[in-house]
């Protein structure tokens, strides 16, 4: 509805990964470094890690369009607590080999002849799994077994890992990962854009679709978005879409701060959620659990009813994290639209200063 309101060619912030709106923040060029070094090197593991909605997904998008497919077999699985077995049949099926009714050890032999083919035709193959933090510790060694396979002293397979920040901490905190550990030759944590990115990162997508200065933004609505959105982009694009939707009902030729923070608790009265946790890794609007005022004085249990309460936290805790996630994911499918709009070359950042 914004779109054909202010003149735009498609939607600027919506929430579905698109490699056309990537914008290099600081972050995500040191991300980009760290790929392109491993890459290099043409073997072991490279590990992405960054908060949900930090544009993981995104940098991918954007490497898969840089990176010379003439060299490179790129194979990219999205994982959801696929177990080893299952793991190795999909590798398998990418490199075009058929895993049905094939023992565990003829699926390695068989994965290892697909990337001997792969490799007959000058290329190397690149595995990018993403959601990592999903595939159990089994899954993740037969990983680092299919890193093993080598030709004429070459690495036949390369790996790329995205994941969750609870990732990294998996990685660097179980024993069972130390061989995988030892393999990783680049790693790097996507962290929130810097307040100073957020009127460039607004502008560059807005360019996209064809923005031309309508509407335009004054300097503490950049701020607002900023505190709205901790710097986490996809946190940005939802609470830009809907700041843009709003102005768009209101026939608004300026958008300010008060009109993004009207916004922004409107967004916080749409679902039983909270925003005081933002830039701590938890998602932008997350579910209220109420937390019991401590008594004075700690009332004297036996130890068995403290384990019992113990347990019980815990399973809250776990409760908790679980419903966040479920509706992070709502908010996203809610905002995502599967017919993505053709998009309009990028213009430049001529528009914004013209605005400006």
């Amino acid at each position: 509805m914004y779109d054909e309101h202010y003149g735009l060619t498609g939607r600027p912030f919506q929430l579905t990964p698109d490699p056309k709106f990537w914008f290099e923040t600081a972050t995500h060029r040191k991300a980009m470094a760290y790929l392109g070094y491993g890459l290099a090197q043409g073997e072991g593991f490279i590990v992405i890690t960054g908060d949900i909605g930090a544009g993981k997904t995104t940098l991918v998008g954007h490497l898969m369009d840089t990176i010379d497919h003439q060299q490179l077999n790129a194979i990219k699985l999205v994982s959801t607590a696929i177990e080893a077995d299952d793991l190795l049949r999909i590798v398998a099926t990418e490199l075009h080999v058929d895993p049905s009714g094939l023992s565990k050890a003829e699926l390695l032999t068989a994965i290892e002849r697909g990337l001997h083919a792969v490799a007959r035709t000058g290329k190397r193959t690149l595995l990018i799994v993403d959601e990592a933090q999903a595939l159990p510790v089994d899954a993740l060694e037969e990983l680092r077994m299919l890193s093993n396979f080598q030709a004429g002293g070459h690495a036949l397979l390369q790996i790329v890992l995205l994941g969750q920040p609870e990732f990294r901490d998996r990685l660097h905190g179980s024993d069972r990962l130390e061989q995988l550990r030892q393999r990783v030759i680049a790693i790097h944590h996507l962290d929130p854009m810097e307040e100073h990115e957020v009127s460039e990162y607004l502008a560059h997508r807005l360019t996209v679709v064809g923005w031309t200065g309508n509407p335009d933004f004054t300097e503490d609505a950049f701020a607002a978005f900023f505190t709205g959105s901790a710097g986490v982009p996809r946190r940005l694009n939802q609470l830009a879409g809907r700041v843009m939707l709003h102005a768009a009902i209101d026939d608004l030729k300026i958008i300010d701060g008060a009109t993004v923070r009207a916004v922004q608790r409107d967004l916080e009265g749409d679902l039983p959620m909270i925003a005081n946790d933002k830039g701590k890794g938890a998602p932008a609007f997350a579910a209220t659990v109420s937390t019991p005022t401590p008594l004075a004085e700690p009332l004297r249990t036996d130890p068995a009813i403290e384990d019992r309460i113990a347990e019980l936290e815990a399973r809250v805790e776990l409760q908790d994290k679980a419903l966040r996630r479920v509706l992070t994911l709502l908010v996203d499918w809610v905002e995502s639209d599967d017919a993505k709009p053709e998009y309009a070359p990028i213009r430049g950042v001529a528009a914004w200063h013209d605005a400006a």
